[in-house]
Parts: structure tokens; sequence; C-alpha cells
């Protein structure tokens, strides 16, 4: 598929659960924040009732993949574009029931343009979502999933496993994971399984 340019949008919504945000994922939001004047970030997974079993990604809404609340990655998106010099009145973070497009309007500019990356059935399918109810998309990126980069699943299994994980990571995540011992947490959630 080939991508368009993106026209320049007054008000952008950019996706994703973010748990862990890693060096990828400031890109895929960077890349969504040169093309708007305001960026809206949308927190997918916010909380359990928010979030919905998928069968084109069923480990996405398992407690082990998101170990870190809403106010967690809240936290982490903002100190990350702040980080990067974006300016805080050029952005907003809020919950984003991905699976649930019913609840979109409660939470996000239905007159926005959506970005997203495909790699995968569920890119596809939250194409479908957006498609539903007639918002306006780009496509940032579509390939397939072994081309995609990082992995936060991968990251988390490093802190899990002890492994080096903090060059994967923008320096301010790196210090939250630690701050907030995130690796010791996943690795209580492993043992509980």
């Amino acid at each position: 598929m080939t991508i368009e340019p993106a026209p320049y949008a007054e008000t952008g919504v950019i996706h994703g659960r973010f748990q862990v945000l890693h060096n990828d994922h400031l890109t895929y939001l960077m890349t969504g924040m040169a093309l708007c004047r305001h960026l809206v970030v949308g927190i997918t997974n916010p909380d359990p009732l928010l979030t919905r079993d998928e069968s084109a990604d069923p480990k996405r809404s398992s407690p082990s993949a998101n170990p870190l609340s809403y106010f967690e990655r809240y936290v982490m998106a903002r100190t990350v574009l702040e980080e990067s010099g974006i300016e805080s009145s050029r952005f907003s973070v809020v919950p984003f029931p991905i699976s649930m497009p019913e609840l979109y309007r409660y939470y996000v500019p239905l007159d926005a343009l959506f970005f997203l990356s495909i790699y995968d059935d569920w890119g596809k399918r939250k194409l479908e979502y957006f498609s539903s109810l007639g918002l306006k998309t780009h496509v940032l990126r579509e390939v397939a999933v072994d081309q995609k980069g990082l992995s936060a699943s991968d990251i988390r299994r490093r802190m899990t496993q002890n492994d080096p994980w903090e060059d994967f990571v923008p320096p301010s995540v790196a210090d939250l994971m630690k701050k907030w011992d995130i690796p010791g947490r996943l690795r209580i959630m492993t043992a509980r399984r």
C-alpha cells in the first residue's frame, strides 16, 4: 500500500497502549505531532472496564500486557513529549477506549484527523472502527509485523528477565520505570501466572 502524505490538520488524534512507551512510540508521536497544530494522545486500554477482548489481538487485553495504570501512562506520555521540546499547550493526553467505537465521542474530537500505523490484523481492525464512524484517517506507516521494530512486550520481557532495556526507551521513561519499579511489578505479575 502506498501511503499518501497527510494534510496538515488543526487537530490530530493518535493512540496507543504505551505499555511501556519506547523509542519507536516516540517517533510515532512526533510524526503525528508534525502533522497537526494540536495532538490528542489517546491512551488505549485505560482501565479494565474500557477494555474489550479483541480476536485480532487477544493478548492485548490481558493483565500482564497492561501493567501500567492509565495515570502512569498519562504522566509518561506528557513527560516524554515535554522532554522532546513540545509545549504542553500543543497536546492533550486522554483515555481512549479503542475497542469501543460507540464511546469515542466522549473522549476525542470526532472532527480531528485520526492517525494510525498498521502492522497486522489489529491495525486493520482499528482502521475499520474509524471508518465505521466516518472519521478522517491517515495511515502513518503500514509494514509487516516482522518489520515493525520495537515491541513493548519485548521490553516488558527484558524487564522481567533482568535483561538490559533502558536503551530502548526515552531517558524520562527509563527514570519513571525505575521510580515506579515497573520491572519488579512485572516480575510479581509473571510469578502469579
